[in-house]
């Protein structure tokens, strides 16, 4: 038996019950895309990965009706979504390896395209299961499955939309959102998010570079994000400004449970003589006070950083030639007071992350 006709063979057992097929499969001709897969967030999308999306979740009334409405982008390879969304008691299942793959490679690679709805878009996923979508034009002939490089969606970059665009709740309010208005239809997620890095896609075909497949994002691989903010000094005789400078086109920072900041340090002969802490942050709420995401009926507060801003801080403090000034813009995945109302005790989720740090020496 050739190896060619092995792999289908393979791929057909695998396939048996299943709409997508597995992310395992992946692996055979995809190793180093499968490996980067491995520690994204679309591989660590369920509840039984992410334990600050399961404690949202269990906080929300649909999951003591056995809903998992987040099912829809979260676990979208599920073989019983329809189920798992209807509040019928059902839940997720952590024995269900089609739960266990999160946002799966097959699910993602068969979005044919994006229908858009008013509290959230949906994807339209290609009826054929062996047809994979992608945006290399010089695809070789694949074992396992059809290449096509036709599809708007990918070659554009925003095949993303689907699931990234925005979400309203029952009030209309968006709770999170990156394109709701169109803002970012010029820009290119991909390129962002996946950038070119070295080796192959396949090893059917050696070729120099590949799109990332760790989905560079707050939880993994920010370091690939920094380039898109500029962090600019300008001294004055009476004081200095601080400037960031963003080339992101959306918000820093889009889930409502994250929290950004900035500090500002001045050292003279080493020593500490000025420090001050800005906070980016967008706080859901009703009647002023913070809610859930799910009750929330306005924004309460919102000074995050938005979509191609330069914000400028303003300090009084007097600098002195060879005074340095540091910056340090950093964030943290979880509000501390909210991780503790949602009873998150992984480190993790509130240590700070530096994202940037830049030191300035007054010459």
């Amino acid at each position: 038996m050739s190896r060619k006709v092995a792999l289908l063979l393979a791929l057909s057992l695998l396939l048996l019950g299943r709409e997508f097929a597995p992310n395992s499969s992946c692996k055979e001709c995809h190793p180093l895309i499968w490996k980067e897969y491995q520690t994204s967030m679309h591989g660590n999308s369920t509840i039984f990965k992410d334990p600050i999306h399961r404690a949202v979740w269990e906080k929300n009334p649909a999951s003591k009706k056995g809903a998992y409405t987040c099912a829809k982008c979260h676990t979208p390879a599920a073989d019983n979504l329809k189920e798992l969304i209807a509040p019928n008691g059902i839940g997720p299942d952590p024995d269900n390896p089609t739960q266990n793959d999160g946002v799966a490679c097959a699910y993602c690679h068969r979005i044919e395209g994006i229908k858009i709805g008013e509290k959230s878009n949906y994807n339209i996923i290609s009826a054929h299961q062996r047809r994979y979508f992608g945006a290399r034009e010089d695809h070789i002939e694949s074992p396992f499955h059809e290449i096509n490089s036709s599809n708007p969606n990918f070659l554009n970059g925003n095949v993303c939309m689907g699931c990234h665009s925005h979400k309203k709740n029952k009030f209309g309010l968006n709770v999170c959102s990156t394109n709701e208005h169109g803002e970012i239809e010029n820009a290119n997620c991909v390129s962002c998010h996946m950038p070119q890095v070295e080796g192959s896609v396949s090893n059917l075909k050696e070729r120099p570079t590949h799109a990332f497949h760790g989905f560079a994002g707050a939880h993994a691989h920010w370091d690939l994000l920094k380039r898109y903010i500029d962090i600019e000094f300008m001294p004055h005789l009476k004081g200095f400004e601080i400037a960031l400078n963003s080339k992101i086109p959306h918000a820093f920072l889009l889930h409502p449970a994250r929290v950004a900041f900035m500090k500002v340090q001045v050292l003279r002969d080493g020593k500490t003589i000025f420090e001050k802490g800005e906070t980016l942050v967008r706080v859901l709420g009703a009647d002023g006070k913070p809610t859930p995401p799910w009750l929330a009926r306005e924004v309460v507060k919102d000074t995050m950083l938005k979509a191609n801003e330069k914000r400028i801080f303003k300090y009084d403090q007097r600098l002195e030639r060879g005074d340095q000034v540091v910056v340090t813009l950093g964030y943290r995945l979880v509000k501390p007071p909210l991780a503790k109302k949602l009873g998150i005790e992984e480190e993790f989720a509130t240590k700070p992350t530096i994202f940037k740090r830049e030191v300035f020496t007054l010459p």
